[in-house]
């Protein structure tokens, strides 16, 4: 057996499980409400590199739960997940540049990272982007899209996603609808 091989996926084995015991501490820390324990826990996985441990993070930081509330730390902590595909940190990273929390409000930014998130299903991203198309916030106004997206939304069940759809049919030609419908159907085959 070739040990040095070994050595190295032993050792990435070992520290995957000390980042998850360090996470699993400190969701069980916030649970019961010992935030200063869960913050110390997160904290150690985050800075390894565990992006739920960021996400978590991130939310104790925006709450200021276990630590003083900072917006700029909860940013930084969020991005940190939401670059390693954390769906839910990218929906958080999307709503903190849309409302410029913790940064300036950058529209253009929050379309782009709630794209990422309802690419990848997040109901909630998928109707807020299908806003910021019908409204033109940090993009051209597009119906289609709007439509589509609003679709996407119905799709993963979000609750007010019918009365947008509705909202939206009535603004569209029945050409714009076409396409709309057609788009949608299209993804949702590929998915």
């Amino acid at each position: 057996m070739n040990f040095k091989r070994l050595l190295p996926a032993l050792l990435s084995g070992l520290l995957s499980t000390t980042l998850n015991a360090d996470y699993e501490a400190g969701v069980t820390a916030a649970q019961n409400g010992d935030y200063a324990t869960a913050l110390h826990e997160f904290q150690e996985a985050a800075d390894a590199g565990l992006d739920l441990a960021q996400y978590n993070l991130a939310i104790l930081y925006f709450t200021g739960r276990g630590v003083e509330q900072d917006y700029a730390e909860a940013l930084r902590w969020t991005m940190m997940a939401a670059e390693q595909g954390h769906q839910n940190a990218q929906f958080n990273l999307g709503a903190l540049y849309y409302t410029g929390t913790g940064t300036a409000v950058d529209l253009e930014k929050s379309l782009q990272w709630y794209t990422h998130a309802a690419e990848r299903q997040h109901g909630e991203a998928q109707y807020n982007l299908a806003t910021m198309y019908e409204l033109g916030e940090g993009t051209e106004m597009d119906l289609v899209r709007a439509h589509f997206w609003a679709s996407a939304s119905l799709s993963n069940e979000y609750s007010e996603a019918p009365a947008l759809l509705q909202k939206l049919a009535a603004k569209m030609t029945p050409e714009q609808l076409s396409e709309a419908r057609g788009e949608f159907a299209r993804w949702r085959l590929e998915l």
